[in-house]
């Protein structure tokens, strides 16, 4: 499995870290690709062909976010599903997502940001974690990659784009 690495963003580290010990437990090899900017994506795409990848994970990234739509048509292309944590790479082409309400928390955070300027202490607010994780999959890319998802897969899914 290739994973999408960006070399300047500090918390792939611990993505990263996650990433490898699930991809251990299960006896699956990662081939992890770094890009240090948006221009080497297409060759991490071809290192990840070149490697016969099966599928690829993305980490989760502002400038991956940013490049959604051309990692989805690269994936594509080179035939190969990619997973995500922001639903919104999904839209954007990618074959599956699950992770966090990127606007819900974004929303959260301005409602904290509100408090501090109202006068709330930072500390004096409490340390939250997402309760939320959402699932998303893309008919229509795993259509054009000639995958069948399965029915009970698509029933648990938070959101199914066709």
């Amino acid at each position: 499995m290739g994973m999408l690495v960006d070399a300047g963003f500090p918390a792939h580290a611990i993505q990263r870290k996650g990433a490898e010990a699930a991809a251990a437990a299960l006896a699956i090899e990662l081939v992890p690709i770094a890009v240090t900017s948006p221009d080497e994506l297409d060759g991490a795409f071809q290192s990840f062909a070149r490697e016969r990848v099966s599928s690829v994970l993305v980490l989760q990234d502002p400038m991956f976010l940013d490049e959604r739509r051309r990692i989805a048509m690269l994936a594509i292309a080179a035939r190969l599903p990619t997973m995500f944590g922001f639903r919104e790479h999904v839209e954007a082409g990618g074959l599956m997502s699950y992770g966090i309400d990127l606007r819900g928390n974004l929303r959260r955070a301005a409602e904290l940001v509100d408090k501090i300027l109202k006068g709330t202490k930072p500390g004096d607010l409490p340390v939250e974690l997402p309760t939320k994780f959402e699932l998303a999959i893309n008919l229509k890319t795993a259509k054009a990659l000639g995958i069948d998802v399965p029915l009970h897969l698509q029933q648990l899914a938070d959101e199914v784009i066709e």
